[in-house]
């Protein structure tokens, strides 16, 4: 990732270019492998890949850049201050500057004293299919659940291999959980016991509602989001309209701040970005022309220009394909997604 001969002014440079991820990924590398593996440990599966990535991202980093990294962390620890006064909110503000507010839910809801493990985590170590042919034979109301406790990205996979006829059933079902009680919890564990022999202890746990279902559906494929809303609609028009204006569509990109568009923008291929403009509206389109360079822009104009009448479906899907981008970059604390009504999106 550096020359071993950079200058510090170099080190700088690469320095202001880290994400938050790879500066932790840097203190873990100056961690003995025990301490790193201990805290490997205590992170969730997606939690430990974008970290892994990082790890082998920066493993050639300069000294200048770790000397800098280090001071940041120092100085940000020596701002905090009493102590043991108030620890459950100085946790909880961290854990969600950290990771977004819905992961911090998640990782507190297993570290907080009153609270217990999700009760079906090695699904997360288990990819979409093997998860998709676990639960085929289960009841809706079972799917739903699990899907439910599932990152949102690998609950839209497992949703894509499920048949067309039970898809549009689990979003409404999980748009429509709120509080689950411990006897539906148990009844959930009792099936995962029969499928691999698991045991956990149970409470009463909030999962699932209409933005769980919305952030599912964000991560589908343009015709599958159209048929299941249109599904929905049909049994239940007031919650098809719910979970609508609860996902982030490509629209909501103008609400976001420069920053972080500026940081989206260096990571989708120019091509994508032509054919998801086609579509934007002109208010957008300058959005995001204005956090790019003169001759970027003037560049992905002429392209658009050049590239003439092209399918509704074909901008949707680049649409699509750029928001995924940007969800992923949000969950790993990269960029800050602004979604409707000036909620943060994470």
């Amino acid at each position: 990732m550096a020359d071993e001969n950079q200058t510090p002014e170099e080190g700088e440079r690469l320095f202001d270019t880290l994400t938050g991820t790879q500066k932790s990924a840097i203190l873990m590398m100056l961690l003995g492998e025990d301490e790193a593996a201990e805290i490997l440990r205590n992170l969730t599966p997606r939690e430990v890949q974008h970290l892994g990535s990082a790890m082998y991202s920066v493993h050639g980093v300069d000294q200048e850049t770790v000397n800098a990294v280090l001071d940041e962390f120092l100085t940000i620890i020596k701002q905090q201050t009493s102590l043991g006064l108030g620890a459950g909110n100085y946790i909880r503000n961290v854990l969600t500057k950290a990771l977004g507010n819905d992961k911090a839910q998640s990782v507190l809801s297993r570290i907080t004293p009153a609270s217990s493990e999700r009760p079906i985590e090695i699904l997360d170590w288990m990819d979409a299919r093997s998860i998709a042919e676990l639960i085929l034979d289960e009841h809706p109301q079972i799917v739903a659940l699990i899907i439910s406790y599932l990152e949102y990205d690998l609950g839209a996979d497992v949703l894509t291999m499920l048949p067309d006829t039970l898809q549009s059933e689990v979003i409404r079902r999980i748009a429509t959980l709120e509080t689950v009680q411990p006897d539906a919890v148990r009844e959930l564990e009792s099936v995962m016991q029969r499928k691999f022999q698991a045991n956990t202890t149970l409470r009463a746990s909030q999962i699932g509602g209409v933005k769980a279902a919305a952030k599912i559906m964000n991560f589908t494929k343009t015709a599958m989001e159209q048929r299941i809303m249109k599904d929905i609609k049909k049994a239940d028009k007031d919650l098809m309209q719910a979970i609508q204006d609860n996902m982030f569509v490509f629209d909501n990109l103008i609400l976001s701040d420069d920053r972080s568009l500026q940081t989206l923008l260096r990571s989708i291929d120019a091509e994508l970005l032509v054919l998801a403009l086609k579509g934007a509206d002109e208010q957008l389109r300058e959005k995001l022309f204005s956090c790019m360079s003169s001759r970027a822009a003037a560049n992905i104009m002429d392209e658009m220009e050049a590239l003439g009448p092209v399918r509704l479906t074909e901008v949707q899907e680049a649409q699509k394909a750029i928001i995924n981008v940007a969800r992923k970059m949000s969950d790993d604390g990269t960029i800050v997604l602004a979604g409707r009504g000036g909620e943060e999106m994470v």
